[in-house]
Order: C-alpha cells, then sequence, then structure tokens
C-alpha cells in the first residue's frame, strides 16, 4: 500500500490546524460533570484543563481570557486555589 493510502499519524496532524488541535486537546483534558466529583481535587487535571483552554482562547485572539486560565492554571498548582463545594451538597441556605 502507498503512504497516500495509509497516511502516518504525522501526516493527519498535518492537515489539522492549530486551532483545531488545541480545541481537541482542550475537550480530551476537560472535566466533565461526571468526572468532576472524582478529579475537583486533582490539581494537575484542574491545572491540564485551565491551560489548555488558555490556549485556545491565546490562538483565537482573546488574549486576556488566556491569561484568566493561565492564572487559574497557575494557581492550581501552587496550591492557592481549591475546588468550590459541590452546589447539590453543599449547604442550601434560602
Amino acid at each position: 500500500m502507498s503512504e497516500l493510502q495509509n497516511p502516518t499519524s504525522s501526516e493527519l496532524l498535518e492537515q489539522v490546524s492549530t486551532i483545531e488541535l488545541a480545541r481537541e486537546l482542550a475537550h480530551r483534558l476537560g472535566i466533565s460533570p461526571a468526572e468532576w466529583h472524582q478529579l475537583k481535587a486533582n490539581r494537575k487535571a484542574q491545572a491540564s484543563q485551565q491551560a489548555a483552554a488558555a490556549l485556545v482562547f491565546l490562538l483565537k485572539d482573546r488574549p486576556e481570557e488566556a491569561l484568566m486560565h493561565l492564572d487559574r492554571a497557575s494557581k492550581w498548582l501552587d496550591r492557592s486555589i481549591s475546588a468550590p463545594p459541590c452546589p447539590t451538597h453543599g449547604n442550601a441556605r434560602k
């Protein structure tokens, strides 16, 4: 079989735009609602999610949003923030 019939991974990646790659990375690193309880205190997962989102915003020429997400990623890593309590399990105040 020729290379055209069996493209390599790098050849496939060359066909995808940088923003599409960043979006896919953000999607893969995103924490779904179903995973939230399991990963809410996982600093690597939280920081990765924020850093990937920052990359998407940077590539979309939205530096303010990129900085906000980079700041959050940094705070997850330096332990200056943590996950908020789950809204469905917190104290219900009326």
